[in-house]
């Protein structure tokens, strides 16, 4: 999903927050606060697939966060993404978060404390991610987090992925070694063209 060199297939509305330096996807700096949330935004849309991606989150104040979504849609005339975030940050790792739709929590790993110490502060850290069928799991360096099963059936099972970093905080997010394998489609799952969006999406204030 990047080629080392530019950011060839993503998109985001925050083009001065994002940028490519020594192989990596960077966003945020070590001296300055992001002032809100912005996300990088991959060009194609995907149901099932497996995502690894290595990353370093790294922050000196405020609320130093970030997030991988999955099966989302950027908001119109926003900065903002709705769906589902794969969290990461101290105190999220390893919880699926809604964003801009339910706007909560909607699942964590069965033992936090195993994802807690899996976790490299400072340093880098992988996520593999599997969105197949209703079904979303993750892997926190190789340890299993998430395992959530979609019980609303009206809710899209397709999308984007987007790389979020959190307003809010002195924050510097690295990427590198994003790859994507596409699983087969499953037959009947609600799309995000086939519903009203609007209706879903809910922007905190």
């Amino acid at each position: 999903m990047f080629n080392g060199e530019t950011l060839d297939g993503w998109h985001t509305v925050d083009g001065e927050m994002w940028r490519v330096e020594e192989g990596m996807i960077m966003s945020g700096t070590l001296d300055k606060m992001v002032e809100h949330n912005t996300f990088l935004v991959s060009d194609e849309s995907y149901q099932n697939f497996e995502l690894i991606l290595s990353f370093r989150l790294l922050g000196t104040e405020g609320f130093v966060n970030s997030g991988f979504q999955v099966r989302s849609v950027s908001v119109e005339n926003s900065n903002e993404m709705s769906g589902y975030q794969v969290d990461a940050g101290d105190g999220w790792w390893g919880k699926l978060y809604d964003e801009s739709r339910r706007n909560e929590v909607i699942a964590e790993a069965m033992d936090m404390a195993a994802i807690d110490e899996a976790v490299n502060r400072g340093e880098w850290n992988e996520y593999r991610i599997i969105c197949e069928g209703r079904r979303i799991r993750s892997w926190v360096n190789g340890i299993p987090s998430l395992d959530y099963t979609e019980a609303d059936h009206q809710i899209p099972q397709d999308g984007h992925i987007g790389i979020q970093v959190h307003g809010g905080g002195i924050t510097l997010l690295q990427l590198k070694d994003l790859s994507i394998k596409k699983l087969p489609d499953t037959p009947g799952l609600p799309k995000w063209s086939e519903v009203d969006r609007q209706s879903m999406i809910k922007l905190l204030e």
